[in-house]
Order: C-alpha cells, then sequence, then structure tokens
C-alpha cells in the first residue's frame, strides 16, 4: 500500500501549493492550515517537485502558469515520483481546451481563477476521500482557548462561563483566530479568509472588527487579542 494511503488522520495529511503569486499562494495556504492539514508551498515547478520528492504530498493544487515549468511539466514529474498522487489545477486559462489539456494528462480536478476559497477546500476535501487519504472524523463544534470557548455549530461563546454576544462577522473573525491560536496573522490574512474579496482589500475593516471583539472578549478581563506590531494580531490565553 502506498504509504499516504495509509494515512486516515486529517493532521497527518499534507497539501502542496504551487503558485507564482505570492499572495494568492499565502490565502491557500493559509485556509489549507485552518482545515487542520499541513502544508507545503512553492512559487515555482522545480521546487515543487522537489518538495514533492521530500515528502510526498496527500494533494497538489498546481497552478499552470509557472516561471519555470508548466503545470503540465510539474505534473508529468509528479507522476513520475507517484502516480496516485491527486491533483487540482489551479489557473486563469478558461477555454475549454485547456480544461481536456490539465485532464488529459492526469490532473484530478481544474478550477480557474478567480475562483472561491470555500469551493477549492470542499474540492481537496473530496480528493483526500476519494483517495483514501482521509477518513472524516467526527465533528467536534468546540473550540477552547483557555477559558474562552466556542460552539460552531450552536454559535455560542463563552468566557469564563459568561455569555458573549457576537455578530455573525465577529463570530467568524474570533472563530478564525480561536482556531489558529498561537499564531500571529496578518491583517491580510484575516481578510482574505472572513471577508474573502467582499470588501475589496480594505485592511481597516479588520482594525475595526478587532476593536469590536476586543470589547466583548477582552473587556474587564486578561486580554487574550494581541497587537504585534507591524504584523498582526494573535490570540492566546490570559497570562
Amino acid at each position: 500500500m502506498n504509504e499516504s494511503a495509509a494515512r486516515t488522520d486529517k493532521h497527518d495529511v499534507t497539501v502542496l501549493v504551487v503558485d507564482d503569486e505570492p499572495n494568492l499562494l499565502e490565502l491557500v495556504a493559509s485556509a489549507v492550515r485552518y482545515e487542520g492539514l499541513n502544508v507545503m508551498t512553492s512559487l515555482n515547478g522545480r521546487g515543487a517537485v522537489e518538495a514533492a520528492r521530500a515528502t510526498r504530498p496527500d494533494v497538489v493544487i498546481l497552478d499552470v502558469m509557472l516561471p519555470d515549468l508548466s503545470g503540465f511539466e510539474v505534473l508529468r514529474k509528479l507522476h513520475e515520483i507517484d502516480e496516485s498522487i491527486p491533483v487540482i489545477f489551479l489557473t486563469a486559462r478558461d477555454a475549454v481546451e485547456d480544461r481536456i489539456a490539465g485532464i488529459t494528462v492526469g490532473a484530478d480536478d481544474y478550477l480557474t481563477k478567480p475562483f472561491n476559497i470555500e469551493e477549492l477546500m470542499a474540492r481537496v476535501r473530496g480528493l483526500l476521500r476519494r483517495s483514501r487519504h482521509w477518513i472524516e472524523e467526527e465533528h467536534d463544534p468546540t473550540v477552547v482557548v483557555g477559558d474562552l470557548t466556542l460552539n460552531e455549530d450552536s454559535y455560542e461563546v463563552t468566557r469564563g462561563g459568561d455569555d458573549i454576544k457576537l455578530t455573525a462577522t465577529e463570530f467568524e473573525l474570533l472563530r478564525f483566530l480561536m482556531r489558529n491560536a498561537k499564531k500571529v496573522m496578518s491583517k491580510t490574512q484575516i481578510l482574505d479568509h472572513v471577508w474573502h474579496y467582499d470588501f475589496g482589500g480594505e485592511v481597516n475593516v479588520v482594525e475595526l472588527y478587532i476593536s469590536y471583539l476586543r470589547k466583548k472578549i477582552d473587556h474587564g478581563r486578561e486580554p487574550m487579542i494581541h497587537t504585534v506590531r507591524g504584523v498582526g494580531y494573535v490570540l492566546k490565553p490570559a497570562a
């Protein structure tokens, strides 16, 4: 049996993301991490092949237009390493012949830019299930950081046993911070995940909603939401 095919814990699953646009690369990588999966990244084809050879990924998200090798060439080299590696082509090309070419050379799926990050991750989950790399775990809706608890099903939030009422956007922002507890998240990462592209890149909205959250989560208590000047924000248990 292929080594990766034996994996059943999603935390042991690795996704390789390959794109020459740094911002898009980080957006997709952040979404993969948020899903609870491991991630490797590369800005070019040769780096992707080297990464795949060193640590065989369970799925690859691969841009077609790369600065050195084309995505088609990279796919061929990946399949020389392990022909069972599932690949999703991610590209600005939307012509029918390009999609046919991608599938013909062995891609498992094809998504054109601009794309919805939730749709991309749904396709990643589907590939992992079909390739038996990921058996669904029982979903635990409760996220706990220190004395702060969030329930993703009931949308209830408490701190120290006290109920905290949040708007839908505040809840999604808090969930993202809690799912990435102790990690510094940039304003761009937060904007991309919580608002996607709906705010046209206005990072000021992040500052505004962080201030809303602080008033509800931290007011009168030891702070959990911290600013890392020049980098972003981090949520961690109170000291």
